[in-house]
């Protein structure tokens, strides 16, 4: 895909795959007989779906960087790296009965799931058409069953297995997911919430998104084991891991997760290992490379999980063609998006008494 000197990470300006990475991209997931059976069912559609979703979302990050530095808005919390452990999990899910809560680094599964690019930039805009009706900048939608983030870390995880449990109760088929960062799993109501889903063998994905680091603090300085793959025998649920950086592996995974849930037998948690390819959000970038070791940016720079799963198609028959026509088609859907919500900017700010509207229940008038 195209890379933007001025917006892209810099590892990524310049990508060049690396073949032993391609190769070993494919013969991660091929060694598990289930996984490999999920995914070479995929038709040649599913999987351009799949790298459209990716590039759709770095496209919306590097979309809010231009704005920031435009002085459109003041700054932006980006998923620049972690596409694939976004998209490929919405992907896997059924999108007309299952509901997804993410994180605000997961703002790709809100398009995905069926809101628009719009909308989303709207959000950060605070226009009175936006989803929250300009009241907050944390963007989802009921209607297209995705929950919006929750600032305080960690209470987002109570309330989706609050959503699994009633899909359960009701006896209907509805699987929750949400994403839980390394740093959230830290958090009392995060911990209170994996042992309720437990007991209660609700029907609820737990995607821990191990990034590496939590705002400033590295993933080593405040977690003790090397790793959260055994985090689910705490709480004796099921659990496994995927590679955070590959969409089918994340995808495969979760298809496995959400068929277990549906039959009943309770909770699931996936462990995935990503990388942040930049600040906690674009106002604190530089303090970042003054943080993380640049050792970590050049080793996950180079594992970009959609140049990766660019040249894997390539090689297994997707014609360049026709991702360069994906590519293109989805750059024209978010400029297409972002001139949208400017013009709600300049023509549809919500009104002071509006703040009084759907305070308490039942949502806006």
């Amino acid at each position: 895909m195209k890379r933007f000197p001025a917006f892209d990470p810099p590892e990524y300006v310049d990508w060049q795959p690396d073949p032993e990475l391609v190769r070993l991209f494919g013969e991660g997931w091929a060694r598990d007989p289930k996984r490999k059976a999920i995914i070479e069912v995929l038709t040649a559609e599913e999987l351009r779906d799949l790298y459209k979703g990716m590039v759709r979302t770095r496209l919306h990050d590097v979309m809010l960087k231009r704005w920031v530095k435009q002085g459109v808005i003041s700054k932006a919390w980006l998923g620049t790296g972690e596409e694939a452990v976004t998209v490929g999990p919405v992907h896997a899910l059924n999108r007309e009965v299952d509901i997804v809560a993410p994180m605000i680094r997961n703002a790709g599964a809100c398009r995905e799931m069926g809101m628009s690019i719009a909308d989303m930039l709207r959000g950060y805009l605070a226009t009175a058409d936006s989803p929250s009706w300009g009241r907050d900048g944390h963007v989802g939608s009921l209607d297209q069953r995705v929950l919006p983030p929750i600032s305080n870390i960690g209470n987002i995880p109570p309330v989706t297995v609050g959503l699994a449990l009633a899909f359960r109760l009701r006896g209907e088929s509805g699987v929750a997911l949400t994403w839980v960062g390394d740093g959230a799993v830290k958090s009392g109501p995060t911990h209170e919430a994996f042992n309720f889903a437990a007991v209660k063998r609700a029907p609820v994905i737990f995607v821990i998104q191990n990034n590496q680091v939590a705002l400033g603090t590295a993933v080593g300085v405040h977690h003790l084991p090397g790793s959260f793959e055994e985090l689910h025998e705490a709480y004796g649920m099921a659990g496994w891991s995927f590679d955070g950086n590959n969409v089918l592996d994340a995808y495969a995974a979760t298809r496995l997760a959400a068929d277990r849930c549906r039959a009943g037998d309770g909770p699931v948690m996936l462990t995935a290992e990503t990388f942040r390819m930049g600040g906690h959000a674009t106002h604190d970038e530089r303090e970042a490379r003054e943080v993380i070791p640049a050792e970590m940016f050049v080793h996950w720079g180079r594992r970009d999980p959609i140049g990766l799963f660019e040249e894997y198609l390539k090689q297994t028959g997707t014609p360049t063609e026709a991702l360069e026509q994906d590519e293109a088609e989805v750059a024209e859907e978010v400029e297409r998006a972002a001139a949208e919500a400017l013009r709600s900017r300049d023509e549809n700010m919500p009104v002071p008494e509006s703040a009084l509207e759907g305070v308490y229940a039942g949502g806006k008038k």
